[in-house]
């Protein structure tokens, strides 16, 4: 059962509200860029585009589908692991996500793409790949509240995630200039202290009430498998989806595919070990094995080397793996942190290594390793920065690191606050991680 208060809002409510004051935003302010408008084949002629294969739907949409399924698949599975909490884990991810992408569509176009002619914001695959990774910040939030919240403050979490996401790349990207590809910091760091800040806001004395519900049984961990198994094979465009075309592109892949591989098998090692038995804790597999993919974000399209990113991979590993077995519980004895996924450790700490590895790759860059040529199209030291040193791109990462830290904990402080007023349908602390409250529940329970 949810909370008893005088008054809740509902989530029909809520949902049509939304979604009727996206239609009229959407008609006041969306409109389709150069590329997917019917004036694409005057553009084609005036640009001297010889043929529609240029069309950038060509180059992204590939990527565009591997990262929708990491948000809607990936992530939605991941959250399943909990014996009675599969249906809010894959079906609440599914709602926020869909909520999600439409309010970053808007947020990331008054920032990014807001035409000063016709003030309309004009969108086209990229902008797609964007609102989805805008998204993952807050399905990585609703991860540390997994099975503590309702629905409808999921959509506030999610409301307010979007907009500070947009303010907070627009200083990292725009203001500062730092290089993010991958979104370590931007997209992880962001939304890891966002998620675990409201959820100490929103701390439970009581949750040992429903303890039993906290874990897993066979069939749940194979289905949060599968969206670790999701995650894992598609991390790779998750990192370069966005990066430059070209080299930029292809070094994102290669990169990521190495750190990826290197902390599975530092993560099984960690995992067998720390066992008694030598036996794996399945936990850390579903997890800690995609550490290397967050911490490889920021430097993905940097020239870190193969061997680089193996050694990133293999230290992520090892932090993510030990953060399940000591941290997790630490944080929530002492710091009063109850953090159902642990994104702390897979996502908090690997991105924080992220952002630590893009400012020393940057800073330690040079000439004779990039190229003169190389060096300005990978760091983009154009305009307003065309005379910054890599020295200095360095302090700007590391700034950076620090601007999506700033942004998580004070958002989510403040967001907390206001997930914390009685009107928004919260479980009762005996009801956490039952999906009894919230959905038309059809098995049987009894046997577990």
């Amino acid at each position: 059962m949810a909370k008893n208060t005088n008054i809740r809002i509902s989530l029909p409510a809520v949902c049509f509200v939304w979604q009727i004051a996206m239609i009229i935003l959407f008609g006041v302010f969306i409109r389709y860029d150069e590329e997917s408008d019917t004036h694409w084949i005057e553009h084609r002629r005036k640009k001297n585009i010889s043929t529609n294969l240029e069309n950038d739907f060509y180059y992204r949409y590939p990527s565009f589908q591997d990262v929708h399924v990491m948000i809607f698949v990936g992530f939605g599975f991941l959250m399943t692991f909990l014996k009675r909490y599969s249906f809010g884990g894959v079906g609440f991810n599914f709602l926020i996500a869909a909520f999600g992408i439409q309010w970053a569509l808007l947020m990331q176009g008054w920032f990014h793409h807001l035409d000063e002619h016709d003030w309309k914001i004009k969108i086209g695959v990229e902008n797609l790949i964007n609102a989805d990774f805008c998204v993952a910040s807050c399905l990585i939030a609703y991860g540390a509240c997994l099975g503590k919240v309702s629905p409808v403050q999921l959509m506030v979490l999610t409301l307010f995630g979007v907009t500070l996401f947009a303010v907070e790349e627009y200083i990292i990207l725009e203001l500062l200039h730092a290089k993010d590809a991958g979104g370590s910091m931007v997209i992880h760091t962001f939304g890891a202290y966002y998620g675990l800040t409201i959820s100490w806001v929103l701390y439970r004395p009581l949750l040992s009430q429903s303890k039993h519900l906290q874990g897993s049984v066979y069939h749940s961990d194979v289905f949060a498998m599968i969206g670790t198994l999701f995650l894992w094979m598609y991390w790779p465009s998750f990192n370069s989806a966005i990066a430059d075309h070209g080299d930029g592109q292809h070094r994102a892949v290669i990169n990521t595919y190495l750190a990826l591989a290197s902390s599975v098998l530092t993560t099984f090692a960690i995992s067998s070990i720390s066992q008694n038995n030598g036996k794996l804790d399945m936990v850390h597999i579903q997890n800690a094995t995609l550490a290397g993919g967050v911490a490889m974000g920021t430097a993905s399209e940097f020239m870190i080397t193969p061997y680089g990113s193996l050694i990133v991979g293999f230290c992520s590993g090892i932090v993510s793996t030990f953060g399940y077995l000591f941290l997790t519980p630490f944080m929530e004895k002492t710091l009063k942190i109850q953090d159902t996924c642990g994104i702390h450790n897979l996502h908090a700490m690997p991105g924080v290594i992220g952002g630590i590895v893009g400012a020393i790759t940057a800073a330690s860059a040079s000439e004779s390793v990039y190229g003169q040529e190389g060096l300005i199209n990978t760091f983009d030291f154009k305009d307003a920065v065309a005379n910054r040193t890599v020295n200095i791109q360095g302090g700007y990462q590391a700034a950076a690191l620090f601007v999506a830290i700033a942004f998580g904990l004070v958002g989510g402080a403040l967001v907390g606050g206001i997930l914390k007023l009685p009107i928004w349908g919260d479980p009762a602390d005996v009801n956490c991680f039952d999906d009894d409250v919230y959905w038309e529940v059809i098995v049987n329970f009894s046997s577990e």
